[in-house]
């Protein structure tokens, strides 16, 4: 029995505690409790990679629940269906922050909707954004565990909307025999990034009971909530998306940059998972928690530019320009690929400019 629940089971029952920190290094791991009431943090144990269980205030590892071993012995491996693009060290550099501004009124309730979204999880996990040479009080200073709690909770909601729209797309070609134009793939393909996401973050940070109650409470009421809204208006659901994967970019640029100033000493030699290193297919030497956050913010930077696009476009008509084979590939047009991002999104007359030049050619 683990000898912390053993010697203490009513103190740490009474503890609210959002996670259990496994830190992993080359040279071991050393398991982490957190309080949330205190921004301290308490070494309990340093164990070798080969042990299966960090000492943790839970009765079992939970950890073992979200990533379990095949149970067949003939099974070497899951494959993925979609296949990470690898991003260079100059593309992941060259993201910056940017905000697509309000065109109508539509892009207003979108916007509206982000921003009331954005106190809610701004309150949860103590979180505020900083102005330009402004010192925030103690209480909004950001360490390991909170930003921690942050990803955490922002992965689990980032990974509905993408589900939701693929999933509503996919019935409405069901319904109607009719070919999609290419927007499912894309839509699944977003939400089973966003999904990675959580999971990477998940083997560094145990959630205690605490977040996943928040996470249960948020996820039923956002799915269902997005669902009857993407069934009134695609467009302001995919604008709305658009809107958000922007506040998620700032807040992982923010999360790099104080990694970066040694703010954060804990994260200074810790590895990404290697779920992680082999879905982004990270290369030797730039496998840190630093560059493992300049995964993800790329990945949320062409979630930007996916869904302010398609914003652009009529929902039932236009097809995906992000599946399109272009008949002359020379002229620019959208990709996959993070090089010369549009954080606006393209234009539909930009694309149908495009497709009439190809068309004359």
């Amino acid at each position: 029995m683990n000898t912390l629940s053993a010697r203490a089971p009513l103190r740490a029952a009474a503890k609210l505690q959002y996670l259990h920190l496994a830190v992993r290094t080359y040279s071991g791991v050393a398991a982490t409790t957190f309080n949330p009431t205190c921004g301290a943090s308490k070494r309990t144990s340093s164990l070798s990679l080969t042990s299966k269980r960090p000492i943790s205030s839970t009765p079992q590892n939970q950890i073992e629940d979200y990533f379990p071993a095949p149970k067949t012995p003939n099974v070497k491996e899951v494959k993925t269906a979609w296949v990470h693009p690898v991003y260079t060290e100059q593309q992941m550099r060259d993201i910056r922050i940017a905000h697509r501004q309000a065109a109508n009124w539509s892009d207003w309730i979108a916007l509206g909707t982000v921003r009331f979204f954005r106190w809610g999880m701004d309150t949860v996990t103590g979180y505020k954004h900083p102005k330009p040479g402004q010192e925030l009080p103690a209480r909004f200073i950001m360490t390991e565990r909170k930003w921690l709690n942050r990803f955490i909770f922002l992965e689990s909601v980032a990974g509905v909307p993408g589900m939701v729209g693929g999933m509503l797309r996919h019935l409405r070609s069901l319904r109607k025999m009719k070919r999609d134009n290419g927007w499912i793939e894309t839509l699944l393909e977003e939400a089973y990034n966003e999904r990675m996401h959580l999971l990477t973050f998940m083997n560094i940070a145990e959630p205690g009971w605490f977040m996943r109650l928040m996470v249960l409470g948020a996820q039923g009421v956002f799915f269902n909530g997005f669902f009857l809204a993407y069934l009134a208006s695609p467009r302001i659901c995919h604008r709305f998306v658009g809107y958000l994967e922007e506040e998620a970019v700032i807040t992982y640029t923010r999360a790099i940059a104080e990694v970066e100033k040694g703010k954060l000493p804990e994260w200074n030699d810790l590895y990404a998972p290697e779920i992680a290193i082999k879905y982004w297919r990270m290369p030797e030497g730039k496998r840190k928690m630093r560059d493992l956050l300049l995964y993800v913010r790329a990945d949320e930077a062409k979630h930007r530019e996916v869904n302010h696009t398609l914003a652009n476009l009529k929902q039932n008509l236009d097809p995906n320009p992000y599946q399109i084979e272009y008949i002359d590939p020379t002229i620019k047009h959208p990709t996959k690929s993070i090089d010369n991002l549009r954080p606006e999104g393209w234009d539909r007359k930009e694309i149908y400019s495009i497709e009439a030049t190809q068309a004359k050619s």
